[in-house]
């Protein structure tokens, strides 16, 4: 048991420490924002996983009735391959500190929920007081658009029941069908992945975590890489100049092309669809996927191992 603690612990702290550092050096999740958001949430998932299992073995060493539940269908072979009765000092302290960020996390990400849901409300709200039935004059293709009577150029998705997709009618003067297609898109695209709630999560974590390496990256680059991800979406469908030209449009006033840190992003974006970088191939980007869903499982191996080698 102890040597299952150490090794779910190793993996934690590379997980959560220097394997973070690096993959912010890296230059591919630029280039496949996709994946990249996938090794991030796999990551994240690694080091979760190595706390929890790491809690149940601690817990199970200290506590009679913890590993009578946990083990009570496993044979007596099993029980005495973890060797859960050589509890030592600070396996309680460990137990302990393991409980309370385990509690943590829990309110953490329920504070966040709780918000999240107070914000949407209060949008909604004010919504229904500003926004007029949606123009005839407008394709039903577009889906659940509702129009903003408002001469600041806009576009977003509010999630929810139901969920709605907004635009300002600034947004609708200045830009062209083609690129208000292309905007919609992008934002469609925020939609179908559920970005709102890989945003939600990452800004939870980092918030009740500051300190962890792991989660501050781990926010930033969500925040980066869903942008970038939905602007491949919109440019597969309406082409990189045209989504180009709706980004440089749509946040002119805003100052995209500008060097100041606020707006670096935006400046980012539009070069990369002006000069789309090179694509990793569709095998690579399997192999990418299957390699990083690999990676959680290394806990749950670490943790079943003793058990595994046990059973007859």
């Amino acid at each position: 048991m102890t040597l299952c603690l150490l090794l779910l612990s190793v993996v934690a702290v590379t997980a959560a420490v220097p394997v973070p550092r690096a993959l912010t050096r890296a230059a591919w999740p630029e280039r496949e924002p996709v994946v990249g958001l996938w090794v991030w949430q796999c990551l994240v998932a690694t080091v979760l996983l190595c706390c929890l299992t790491a809690l149940a073995l601690s817990a199970a060493a200290v506590f009679g009735t913890v590993r009578a539940q946990l083990f009570a269908p496993a044979p007596p072979a099993v029980t005495a391959a973890y060797d859960l009765s050589a509890a030592s000092p600070w396996t309680v302290v460990l137990t302990v500190l393991l409980a309370c960020g385990a509690a943590w996390t829990a309110a953490v990400l329920g504070r966040e929920l709780v918000e999240t849901r107070r914000r949407r409300a209060r949008s909604r709200e004010h919504l229904r007081e500003r926004a007029p039935d949606l123009p005839a004059g407008l394709p039903a293709a577009r889906g659940p658009l509702l129009v903003l009577e408002d001469a600041y150029p806009d576009a977003w998705w509010m999630p929810g029941s139901p969920p709605r997709l907004i635009v300002t009618t600034g947004a609708l003067r200045r830009l062209t069908d083609r690129q208000l297609d292309a905007v919609l898109t992008h934002e469609r695209g925020h939609a179908r992945a559920r970005h709102d709630w890989l945003l939600h999560l990452s800004t939870a974590l980092a918030t009740g975590f500051p300190r962890i390496p792991l989660f501050a990256h781990f926010c930033d680059q969500t925040h980066r890489l869903v942008e970038l991800s939905a602007d491949d979406t919109a440019s597969r469908h309406c082409g990189h100049l045209t989504t180009a030209l709706a980004l440089i449009e749509l946040n002119r006033h805003r100052g995209v092309l500008s060097c100041a840190s606020s707006h670096r992003l935006l400046g980012e974006r539009v070069d990369r669809l002006l000069e789309p970088p090179p694509r990793l191939g569709r095998r690579h980007r399997a192999l990418a996927t299957a390699a990083a869903a690999l990676v959680p499982l290394v806990p749950l191996l670490i943790t079943f191992a003793p058990g595994l080698t046990a059973l007859p």
